[in-house]
């Protein structure tokens, strides 16, 4: 059985903006149905053009692209409340793929309503612009901490901020939480060898401010691991944002 949008459980969460009557009469509307994939199931291919797109519901996943000799580059890790698909829905075909890491639950759209939400709900369209421009600059962010941080930086950062994200759905258990990646896709995501982040790893376990095994991330502090990464616990806490 789908999930109503009254009764949506991302809704409870703190870290999304509260939707209007109107709004939600709209997305009950725009939303088509439900999609439930397993592990390791390409939801999105780079260069396909889907007619459909997805806000995560339960699950996480990873969006990546393959270079020429096969090397993949991790773009961002996708959580529940994420918005995936926009664009194939403005430029016609996919620049990444989104493959999912666990058990998934997508809510189903209509790429072709995706006019008509900018015409008859531009306080829906300017949310989805939003996205778009929180998206561009957390790729900067990555940007620099791959090509200006050191190896122990630049996981401290990813780490910290999964931790924070996960934190703001409400999934955090005191200071543990469960991680379903693997140490490869955070190595592909930050420029590393899998030698190398498993040594880097292994560092931030042996001083205790991170340790990550058996699929769960623990960290004793925040504000001593956003210390060892170069950053403020302000600059990479998630702002509040819309629900599509």
């Amino acid at each position: 059985m789908t999930v109503d949008c009254d009764a949506c459980p991302l809704r409870k969460r703190a870290c999304f903006d509260p939707m209007s009557d109107a709004e939600l009469s709209f997305m009950k509307k725009f939303k088509v149905g439900e999609l439930v994939v397993e592990p390791g199931t390409q939801i999105l291919l780079e260069g396909s053009n889907s007619p459909q797109l997805f806000t995560a519901l339960h699950g996480m996943g990873l969006r990546y692209k393959i270079g020429e000799q096969g090397a993949r580059q991790v773009v961002n890790f996708v959580m529940p409340g994420d918005f995936v698909g926009l664009q194939a829905g403005v430029m016609k075909e996919m620049g990444h793929s989104v493959e999912a890491t666990t058990a998934m639950t997508l809510c189903v759209f209509d790429r072709k309503e995706l006019w008509t939400l900018f015409r008859n709900n531009p306080e829906r369209g300017f949310d989805l612009a939003w996205l778009a421009a929180v998206e561009e600059n957390f790729l900067g962010d990555a940007l620099f901490a791959v090509g200006r941080r050191s190896a122990t930086a630049r996981v401290s950062w990813a780490l910290l901020r999964l931790f924070i994200r996960l934190s703001s759905l409400g999934l955090v258990r005191g200071n543990s939480v469960r991680l379903p990646y693997k140490q490869q896709d955070l190595a592909d995501a930050l420029g590393l060898s899998l030698v190398h982040t498993n040594k880097t790893l292994a560092k931030l376990r042996d001083r205790q401010l991170a340790q990550w095994s058996d699929g769960r991330l623990s960290v004793a502090s925040r504000e001593e691991l956003a210390t060892v990464a170069n950053v403020s616990l302000d600059e990479i806490t998630p702002p509040v944002r819309p629900l599509i």
